[in-house]
Order: structure tokens, then C-alpha cells, then sequence
């Protein structure tokens, strides 16, 4: 996989230089001695406090550098990519932060950063300060072992740690605290791919049908390969574990974190599909969805829950400084607001039959529906693929609404056409096609022809839409079509348009719609409107022709 970046031994440094300068805070400093010293912290600290430090390998952002600040840690300690920082950076981050008060160590269960992370603490101890160190294994993947993992979980401690420092609380508390919610806190990881690491050979072990369940932060398989599901079945086999573990009665607090490169759009659907599910029932705070602790650009996403009590949710609803952590939320239903109607009330047409119309109208669609998969497949090349998805849509809709339409009236049967196109089909094509059908529609009612009402509303639309000819566009056919069916009748309007459809392919660069947005050429590939509008002239020619 590619990756952007300038040396594999520089990559950390470099992009903690970059988190700092762009952090947009002078409360945040790094300790000199890069490139084996790689340690944030606060500069605004009062070593009156207690500190709390956490850590580990780079590749996890924010963690930990993002969640650096009032509230959550007073240092963070990075490693190089998925390693543990050594002893040294640890203990000169517990001498940087540490007073009288005594520092929190809070140490993910994995084995170089216990030893890391404890050695620093021995040494510190020697030296003279007091420290404590909380060990977080919240993951439940593999229910018998002896050291569980820590995983993104470790987030809830670092927040209720740092709330209990910021408001004076001393060690021995903070850290009773920050062991108690260690034990109350179980998470699930799933993905369906692993993540790479810059400037290293990649092989992805998965398979284009299947995911992994149950998988660590630095790209390590998980316990078990899953079949590719829907999101909700998958989120119903993770909700189904970690239900599990959750006490009767208890209330939680979940956290949907994003292990890298799950897109927004998604990540909501998950969140939607978490509270959904029966896990819900117990969640009462939510944190995410987001990135909070990624594995690099791994394609999955993890689930945390704590129990709560009123020092935790005190705890987790409190204001910090790091922008990175995104704040608990009480779980709510949403809220629906009724749409407002309009000022002016038009009088809508009832239903009316007309036998030729609606075979007309049934030809069109059911021609527009056959060709989903070959217009997609035009605008895969010119496009993003989607026209042919779009149009049939649109299609199916006025077809579901066929007995609805008052087909005996023309004018108000293409008004309602275009109503149901402009709110069914997506993107700018349904408001186009929504623009032409009522402009027709109005210029009908006064008492135009068919073919005029229909040139009208194709002025319309290029008006609105800014396509002319040789634009390469569905105009470039459907406007010699409807001047040929205005003088000619419908054998001239399908030869025209398939003319028209034809002269798109050898139109090297578009000028209006989507695909004028592509550099490259598009020599031999005719536009997928135009060739639609060819398609439904020569239908409906078809249907009409001499027997």
C-alpha cells in the first residue's frame, strides 16, 4: 500500500513536530532529546497535582499525544510505530511532570510496555518519586487468557485519571480509582482488512469475503475469521459478547472507536446499528464515533464499555483541553421535526386512467430499469458510476406511483412526474429532470403540443443546468431528438438521438456534468445520459411502429 512520508526512521518525530505546531495551544511542549526522547507534555502543568503519563507505540492517533491536556494526561510517551518507548523516555517524562504529589502510570497490557513502563517506575522510586502504576486489559477477544490486551478501553481510564488529578484528588485515590475502572471496562475489536506500516512490504492475510474478530491495535490477527455481513449482523455477533460481560442493572458508557480508515459515513451506520442492538439497553453515555485509538489505517472498528457510577460519569462528562477526545453524550432518540408545508397550497390532480399513457409511461421506465448496469458501467469511465443506479431509481418510483397519477390530464401528470423524480432520484440528475418535466408541464397547460411543452422544458433545464449542445451530455442527444420529434415524428426523434448518443464517444474532453471534472480523455465512450435518452427513443418508437 502507499503512504506518505519521507524516511521510515523519521516518520514519529516528524509528525509529532506536526501535531505541535498545528495544535494550536502553547500549553502543549515536547522534552528535547529527539529522536530517542519522544515525549508531549503539558507546559502549563502545576506539579502540585498529580501526573498522569500513558504511552506506547506510535501509529495509534491521537493517542496519545492528541489526548495531552487539562483533564486527561499530563504526558505522553511515544514509542517508534507498534514499540513500546524505552525505559529512558518514560522516566524522563515521569521527571518532567512529577512533584510532590506523585505520578499515575497508566500502561496498556501488552508485554514490552509493562516492562518499559515498569522499569521506568522502579528507577523513579529510587530516584525519590512516588508513582503508581495502573495496567489496562480490557479486550475480551480471547475470554480465558491470563493478560488480556489493552485496547482503546484504556481511553476511559486515561479520562477518569486525569479528571481526578485536574481536581486535586492525591495518588493513592487517583490510583485506586484508575484500577477499579481498569476492571470494569471490556472491548471488541473487528476489521476487514490489516493495517501497514510505511516503508514496510505488505500483504493483506485477509480474503475478499471475510473480516477478522477480535483483533489488537498493531495489526495482529484477530481470534477468528467472520464471513462478510451486513454491519448490523456483525455488530449483533460483538453486542452478543460484550453483553456478556455487562452486570444486571449496571449502566454504561460506550465508545465506538474507528481503527483507521473507516469512512464517517459508515462509522455512523455502525453507531446506529450498536444502539439498536440489546447492548443498547444498558448504554446510557456514548463516546465517538471517531478515531480515538487507531491501528494505522487498519478498516475496522472497536467497541468499549465501562460501568458507570456518579464518580466515573461525573468523571467522563467533564470538560477537558484536547480537542482529539470527543466528549461524552447522554444516548438520545432523534429528534423529527415536521417538515413545513408550503405557502401556496396547489389543488393536486386525483388519479385518473388513460390506457395509452401508461403503457407509455411503463415502456419508458421498465427501458430506463433494463439499463442500470450498462449506464453505471458508461459512467464508471466518464463518472462515478452511479447514473445508471440514479436513473432506475427515478424509474421505479414514478412506477410504484403509477396509479396515483392523474394520467387523463398530461400537464398534471408530468408535473407529478417531475415532483416524484426531484424527491426519488439523487444527485443533480433528479433536479433536472424534475426542471423539465414541470417547465413542460406548465407550457402544456397553456395549451402548447406535446413536442413544443417538451422543447420547452428542455430550455429549462440548460438553463438551470448549463449544458448545450456538444457539451457532452444527455442534451447532445435529447435535444435533436425533441426537434426531430417536433417536425418528424418519432422515427426522426430515435435516429437523432442515437446520432447524438453516438457523437458523445468521440468527444474527447466534457464540458458540463461530472465526468468535466476528469483530466484524462475520453475517447470511444459515449455519455451515459445521452445514451439513456437514445435507448427510450428507440423504445418508444418500437411501441409505436407499424405492426
Amino acid at each position: 500500500m502507499k503512504h506518505f512520508f519521507n524516511r521510515k526512521d523519521s516518520i514519529v518525530t516528524e509528525a509529532l513536530d506536526g501535531f505541535l505546531a498545528t495544535a494550536g495551544s502553547g500549553t502543549l511542549a515536547r522534552l528535547d532529546g529527539y529522536p530517542e526522547i519522544k515525549v508531549v507534555l503539558r507546559a502549563d502543568w502545576d506539579k502540585t497535582k498529580v501526573s498522569v503519563v500513558s504511552g506506547g507505540g506510535a501509529g495509534h492517533e491521537p493517542s496519545h499525544a492528541g489526548f495531552v491536556g487539562a483533564g486527561m494526561l499530563t504526558a505522553a510517551v511515544s514509542g517508534e510505530i507498534f514499540a513500546s518507548p524505552s525505559v529512558e523516555a518514560v522516566l524522563a517524562a515521569i521527571r518532567a511532570t512529577t512533584g510532590p504529589a506523585g505520578c499515575l502510570l497508566i500502561v496498556k497490557n501488552y508485554t514490552g510496555d509493562r516492562l518499559n513502563f515498569g522499569l521506568a517506575a522502579e528507577k523513579a522510586r529510587v530516584e525519590g518519586f512516588a508513582v503508581e502504576m495502573v495496567i489496562v486489559g480490557d479486550d475480551i477477544a480471547l475470554p480465558d487468557i491470563a493478560q488480556p490486551r489493552g485496547v482503546a478501553g484504556t481511553l476511559f481510564v486515561h479520562k477518569i485519571a486525569g479528571h481526578l488529578s485536574e481536581t486535586g484528588r492525591d495518588l493513592v485515590s487517583v490510583a485506586a480509582a484508575a484500577r477499579a475502572a481498569a476492571k470494569d471496562i471490556f472491548s471488541l475489536g473487528i476489521s476487514l482488512s490489516s493495517c501497514s506500516i510505511p516503508g514496510q512490504a505488505h500483504e493483506d492475510r485477509f480474503g475478499a469475503e471475510d473480516g477478522e474478530l477480535g483483533l489488537g491495535i498493531h495489526g495482529e490477527p484477530g481470534v477468528e475469521r467472520i464471513a462478510l455481513q451486513s454491519a448490523s449482523s456483525l455488530v449483533a455477533i460483538m453486542a452478543e459478547r460484550l453483553a456478556a460481560r455487562l452486570d444486571a442493572g449496571s449502566r454504561y458508557a460506550l465508545l465506538i472507536n474507528n481503527l483507521g480508515s473507516v469512512p464517517p459515513l459508515e462509522m455512523s451506520l455502525i453507531a446506529n446499528a450498536v444502539l439498536a442492538s440489546p447492548l443498547a439497553k444498558a448504554v446510557t453515555l456514548t463516546m465517538g464515533p471517531g478515531h480515538l485509538m487507531t491501528a494505522l489505517n487498519m478498516n475496522g472498528f472497536s467497541l468499549s464499555l465501562i460501568r458507570l457510577d456518579a464518580e466515573r460519569e461525573a468523571a467522563l462528562l467533564a470538560p477537558v483541553g484536547p480537542h482529539a477526545w470527543l466528549p461524552a453524550k447522554p444516548v438520545r432518540q432523534p429528534l423529527v421535526v415536521a417538515a413545513a408545508k408550503p405557502a401556496v397550497h396547489a389543488t393536486a390532480k386525483a388519479a385518473s386512467r388513460d390506457a395509452a399513457a401508461e403503457r407509455l409511461i411503463t415502456v419508458v421506465c421498465e427501458k430506463l430499469i433494463s439499463l442500470e448496469e450498462p449506464l453505471n458501467g458508461l459512467d464508471a469511465k466518464a463518472g462515478d458510476g452511479d447514473t445508471g443506479s440514479t436513473v432506475a431509481t427515478g424509474a421505479r418510483s414514478v412506477l410504484e406511483r403509477l396509479d396515483t397519477l392523474p394520467l387523463a390530464d398530461r400537464a398534471a401528470a408530468l408535473a407529478a412526474i417531475g415532483d416524484t423524480l426531484g424527491t426519488a432520484m439523487g444527485g443533480s440528475s433528479g433536479v433536472l429532470l424534475s426542471i423539465f418535466f414541470t417547465a413542460a408541464a406548465q407550457t402544456l397547460g397553456f395549451g402548447a403540443t406535446l413536442p413544443k411543452a417538451l422543447l420547452a422544458g428542455l430550455d429549462r433545464m440548460t438553463f438551470y443546468g448549463g449544458a448545450k449542445i456538444g457539451d457532452r451530455t444527455m442534451v447532445d442527444a435529447l435535444e435533436p431528438a425533441l426537434k426531430a420529434l417536433d417536425t418528424g415524428g418519432l422515427e426522426a426523434a430515435a435516429t437523432a438521438a442515437r446520432h447524438g448518443a453516438e457523437a458523445t464517444a468521440a468527444m474527447r474532453k466534457a464540458k458540463a456534468g461530472r465526468s468535466a471534472y476528469i483530466g484524462r480523455q475520453l475517447d470511444g465512450v459515449a455519455d451515459p445520459g445521452a445514451f439513456a435518452v437514445a435507448e427510450v427513443f428507440a423504445a418508444v418508437a418500437a411501441m409505436f411502429a407499424p405492426a
